[in-house]
């Protein structure tokens, strides 16, 4: 079982905390020598592959590391641009890793925005008064699970559809959230999440749920 992210949106569709807990299993890593066997292209600030499967590495795929370190967008966390360093035969061999393109801080900021009218829209369709809105989707390989406070936060869960205790993870999110976000002095409403307390406390909520499927009273 897994949990894979969290959102928090706050009223107006903002998104004011994300959280990945998850890894994706189609990652591929390997050594090349130089040349390079696969053709890669920049698009949309992604390195992704354009011609060339080997091996588990798909086209379509991203570059995520070379040689361990992140890759973000175009770049190296250490600032290298990707396509200029593996270009180089000096920096050969060289491990890359290639997965699915990882969104990034502006897509999620567009998408919790989209589920937010998405949520508004359901509650309109609705043929009865007071719709609660959208509180689940689901496909063939994540549910989407949502709770809306009486005040408009909306938390967000993104899990393995066969993951138990949800509705109990949610609740327990907003009391997370109520205990370190809430009642931190320096925390402002409707603002992104930078509480430390709120990060460990809401990773500990993850595991437990992973582990036990649910929670207990008291949890």
């Amino acid at each position: 079982m897994a949990i894979f992210s969290v959102f928090v949106v706050n009223k107006a569709g903002g998104l004011i905390y994300h959280h990945d807990s998850y890894a994706p299993r189609a990652e591929a890593e390997k050594t090349f020598s130089y040349p390079l066997d696969l053709l890669l292209k920049l698009h949309d600030e992604r390195v992704l592959v354009a011609f060339g499967q080997r091996d588990g590495i798909r086209v379509g795929h991203a570059v995520l590391a070379i040689n361990g370190t992140d890759v973000n967008g175009k770049y190296t966390y250490d600032g290298k641009e990707v396509l200029e360093y593996l270009g180089n035969p000096a920096n050969y061999p060289v491990s890359i890793r290639f997965g699915r393109p990882r969104l990034t801080s502006n897509e999620k900021l567009m998408l919790a925005s989209m589920f937010h009218s998405l949520f508004a829209i359901g509650s309109q369709l609705s043929p009865e008064q007071g719709s609660s809105g959208i509180e689940m989707l689901e496909t063939d390989t994540f549910k989407l699970h949502c709770f809306q406070t009486l005040t408009g936060i909306k938390f967000v869960v993104l899990a393995d559809p066969r993951q138990a205790g949800i509705d109990s993870l949610l609740r327990k999110i907003y009391e997370i959230y109520s205990d370190f976000a809430l009642k931190n002095p320096f925390y402002s409403l409707e603002m992104p999440i930078r509480c430390e307390l709120f990060d460990q406390n809401l990773k500990l909520a993850l595991e437990v749920a992973e582990k036990a499927g649910t929670f207990g009273p008291g949890s």
